[in-house]
């Protein structure tokens, strides 16, 4: 043997080769190679991905968790897996609060001159129980003594609120993919920078303080509605939630609209001309109370091998009201379910066990995969400060330690989607090295449909979280942004025309491939320690956490 060919040897053994099982690794990857072949075949040329998604939004339609869609969504979910031949399919319940959804809302200005306006109600605030008409008035309420100035003056009005929109750059794209430079950057990894992980929740705090203190006195003063402006423009409405967030007992004040930009701000130009603006409302909405749970979908393809041992995969359901949740989240949730019904398809036999979630709640705070999580895997202390009893449980500060369960050690890993309907570049590895070279494997055979990156960056604001905040390997994959942040996310338009079938396609097969390739990976997936305290939250995220973050529900 030559010198050379003596120190090729020696490096190989280095690297952990074993001369003993070539053969077998051999056949390994022949076997490895025709099911991801058949996952492509499958996939590409009898997709159904975009029949589930039309399903999800123009038939279900809205999905807010606590709502009769949302619960038609959790239904229609079990029974399409069951009858794919999954196994086990159920709905897992968690306590939520009351639900809520709206059935009309008509929005009119009278004087000085007729005109429609594009407004809709806040999630979980109440009707106005016809219509009604009101005197517009531009009011910036602060704090509770900023209402002291207007006492006995708000009969019959309609509170402007808002500060003058922010407007975008008119020359900014509205539509993106990652190019290869941005790819790039991701893969240089950034030392994090130390920040408040909890600046959003003392927002909220502040927020629910306020509205504790002035909500009912806006009632009695005789307040009509209060308007806020759509933090996007061209027409669209952009708006989460409202009033009591779905907590028995939350003061819920009149109705609260969001309004498109544009209708907003003629109106408060109007107003600074002294002009007396007229409107007319009629807002139906409606609360359900008849129960306070809430469910995530759960179906899984049974393991053959490794007992007990689990993959997960995931994308919330709900959405919140205005479209019908297209791509926050009905594309997320037709991938994963087209990606285990390809497997089922196929008739792969996984080692480990494939479980798929649909979780509901997330709007809201993760609150399904949280519930799931805490239920499974691992739990917390239950708070004992009064200030923070007196939260929902979603606000309230982590306590620690965090107590593993007998499952916690089961979990090979979670994959999670939840940004949009793009196609699937990479993944973030959430900081975890050693699944970053894993990961960097599983991607190789996908390079040819464009999944080139793993990052080790986190990303915020998806379900992933709850299972890394529990120290279990949790990641988000990495997508296309295509108009999601700039015009579809939590607006009236996050309709079914905003996706597009090639990425929802190339993201199933993508999806079915890594999750073929964790199940029947012979070695345990790395995992960063147990966390013993808050994280601290680094200052570079992925780029929807620009857009997500100021959804405090969040």
């Amino acid at each position: 043997m030559s010198r050379w060919m003596l120190a090729h040897v020696a490096v190989l053994l280095l690297a952990g080769w074993n001369p003993g099982v070539m053969a077998e690794s051999g056949e390994l990857a022949a076997a490895e190679a025709d099911a991801l072949g058949r996952v492509r075949d499958e996939g590409f040329r009898r997709s159904q991905v975009m029949e589930i998604a039309r399903h999800l939004t123009d038939v279900i339609g809205p999905r807010l968790t606590g709502s009769p869609q949302m619960r038609s969504a959790n239904d229609w979910t079990a029974e399409k897996l069951t009858a794919w031949g999954l196994k086990n399919a159920h709905l897992e319940s968690y306590e939520f609060g009351e639900g809520w959804s709206f059935t009309r809302s008509a929005v009119r200005q009278i004087r000085p001159v007729p005109a429609v306006l594009v407004a809709f109600p806040k999630a979980w605030t109440p009707g106005t129980n016809g219509a009604v008409r009101g005197v517009a008035m531009a009011a910036k309420i602060e704090k509770a003594e900023d209402l002291d100035a207007l006492a006995g003056k708000l009969q019959g009005r309609i509170l402007f609120t808002s500060d003058r929109p922010r407007h975008d750059d008119p020359a900014a794209a509205v539509f993106k993919r990652w190019d290869e430079a941005k790819l790039a950057d991701l893969e240089q990894y950034d030392v994090p920078e130390e920040r408040d992980r909890d600046d959003w929740r003392e927002r909220f705090r502040k927020r629910r303080k306020l509205w504790q203190q002035i909500g009912d006195r806006l009632v009695a003063e005789g307040v009509v509605a209060v308007v806020e402006a759509s933090s996007f423009e061209h027409g669209l409405v952009r708006i989460t939630g409202g009033g009591n967030l779905g907590v028995a007992g939350y003061v819920i004040g009149p109705p609260q609209l969001g309004m498109a930009m544009e209708p907003y701000e003629r109106i408060v130009r109007l107003l600074d001309d002294d002009q007396e603006v007229e409107l007319e409302l009629d807002v139906e909405t409606t609360f359900h109370r008849e129960s306070t749970l809430a469910w995530s979908t759960i179906a899984e393809i049974p393991g053959t091998g490794k007992t007990g041992e689990v993959v997960m995969v995931g994308a919330h359901l709900d959405s919140w009201h205005l479209g019908t949740g297209a791509t926050d989240n009905g594309a997320g949730s037709a991938v994963v379910m087209e990606a285990v019904r390809i497997l089922q398809a196929v008739g792969v036999r996984p080692k480990r066990t494939i479980r798929l979630a649909l979780w509901s709640g997330e709007e809201q705070g993760l609150l399904g995969s949280r519930a799931y999580v805490t239920e499974h895997f691992a739990s917390r202390p239950e708070a004992t400060d009064p200030e923070e009893l007196a939260l929902p449980r979603r606000y309230r500060k982590a306590t620690w330690p965090i107590s593993p369960k007998s499952e916690h050690g089961k979990l090979a890993l979670y994959l999670n989607l939840d940004n949009g309907g793009g196609r699937v570049r990479g993944v973030y590895a959430q900081e975890n090295f050693g699944a970053k070279q894993k990961f960097e494997r599983w991607i190789a055979p996908l390079a040819d449909l464009g999944v080139t990156t793993v990052t080790m960056e986190n990303t915020d604001s998806t379900d992933h979280l709850s299972f890394d905040a529990a120290g279990l390997p949790g990641f988000e994959l990495l997508q296309d942004m295509r108009d999601y942040s700039f015009r579809t996310h939590h607006s009236n338009i996050d309709t079914y025309e905003h996706l597009d079938r090639d990425d929802l396609m190339q993201a199933s097969v993508v999806m079915a491939s890594l999750l073929y390739q964790a199940a029947m990976d012979e070695t345990p997936f790395p995992r960063k320690p147990l966390p013993t305290e808050p994280p601290r939250k680094p200052e570079k995220k992925g780029p929807q956490d620009d857009e997500k973050k100021a959804d405090d529900a969040k």
